[in-house]
């Protein structure tokens, strides 16, 4: 039995971890992956660090700084020594593939073990979980097809004419990379919107967007929206190759590209979906969750919007790196959250359960 059990190790779980520890709860890390880093160690080789949209301090422990080494390589190596410094209890690899509740205590399992614990800490991410929506004939492309979860870097494309999909920053950025070294399509759904900088204000009006909606049970949804895109300077090559010339949705895929409504045809080699992810939260299936609107509600913490970890239906249950804290920074706050909670559990079951004794 133990009184925490944290699922996954990215910059949420080691985060919740480090809180916990700090408090003294009794807890286990499970991971998914072979080693550490979290969905960094899956990233593709050409992302440098100075590429990289921001990496948020862990506590205790600044980041590493913006270089050109890549990304997939540096933010694991920090991660384990930060595991190895503090000695945090993860254990790897296990993928949880269900949580239940069993008489009121919840149990973990992943293949045939099993951990049984009082409370629970989610930090799974979204990485595991690529979408890709479905359009007409897509099956019967006969080009290669992938998410940006599978993007192996530019140069694997060098001759190839390929379609971005997708309105948000990563878009922007494989954009970036592609241009100038092949021919680019790029297609959204809705115009983009750019921005020029980014300060505060806007930051904080993005969260407060993706905190209400958690907060109503609704599904997170892009802060794209509110906060805009950016082009950076290593982005400029490609602006001036006309590669952020957007397009509208196409209709439907071809075998050999794709076609627009008004019979509008472009032939492509590629079609890379960089569509975004879904939280990865079926393992949290069994505990019923989720509300009628499709999402899983969070209870708000007042001067928090980062600080929304605690489920609506099950107080016992945390989700960090979900809605509101699905940033770098997002995530090691709400860790901070997720510790405080867990330990106001952990005191009202032992309260409770005392009280019964008398009372029996």
């Amino acid at each position: 039995m133990r009184d925490a059990v944290v699922v996954g190790a990215g910059q949420a779980g080691l985060a919740a971890s480090y809180f916990l520890t700090r408090r003294g709860i009794d807890h286990l890390v499970l991971d998914a992956n072979a080693g550490p880093g979290g969905a960094w160690r899956h990233r593709w080789d050409s992302l440098a660090m100075v590429d990289v949209h921001g990496v948020a301090d862990l506590p205790g422990a600044p980041a590493p700084a913006r270089s050109d080494l890549p990304a997939n390589v540096v933010v694991p190596d920090w991660f384990a020594a930060y595991e190895q410094r503090l000695d945090l209890p993860v254990v790897r690899p296990v993928r949880v593939d269900r949580v239940e509740d069993d008489r009121g205590i919840l149990v973990v399992r992943a293949g045939g073990r099993r951990w049984r614990t009082r409370t629970l800490v989610n930090a799974t991410g979204t990485w595991t979980r690529p979408f890709v929506p479905s359009y007409p004939g897509a099956a019967d492309f006969a080009g290669e097809q992938l998410h940006t979860a599978d993007y192996p870097g530019a140069e694997d494309f060098r001759g190839r004419r390929v379609l971005v999909v997708g309105g948000g920053a990563s878009a922007v950025q494989l954009l970036g990379e592609l241009a100038p070294v092949t021919d680019t399509l790029w297609v959204t759904r809705r115009p983009p919107v750019w921005r020029e900088g980014f300060d505060a204000a806007a930051g904080l009006a993005a969260v407060t967007a993706v905190e209400e909606r958690v907060r109503r049970g609704l599904p997170p949804a892009s802060v794209v929206s509110v906060t805009g895109l950016a082009l950076r300077p290593q982005e400029q090559e490609a602006a001036a190759l006309g590669a952020y010339d957007r397009l509208p949705m196409f209709e439907r895929v071809e075998p050999h590209g794709v076609r627009w409504a008004d019979g509008r045809f472009e032939a492509v080699d590629v079609i890379l979906w960089a569509t975004g992810f879904r939280p990865a939260l079926d393992h949290l299936a069994p505990l019923r969750l989720r509300g009628p609107e499709g999402g899983i509600a969070l209870l708000p913490v007042p001067g928090n919007v980062q600080g929304a970890t605690t489920t609506a239906r099950d107080p016992r249950v945390q989700l960090v790196g979900y809605g509101p804290s699905a940033s770098t920074l997002g995530a090691s706050r709400a860790g901070r959250q997720a510790a405080l909670a867990v330990a106001r559990q952990l005191a009202s079951t032992a309260a409770t359960s005392a009280a019964d004794d008398l009372t029996g």
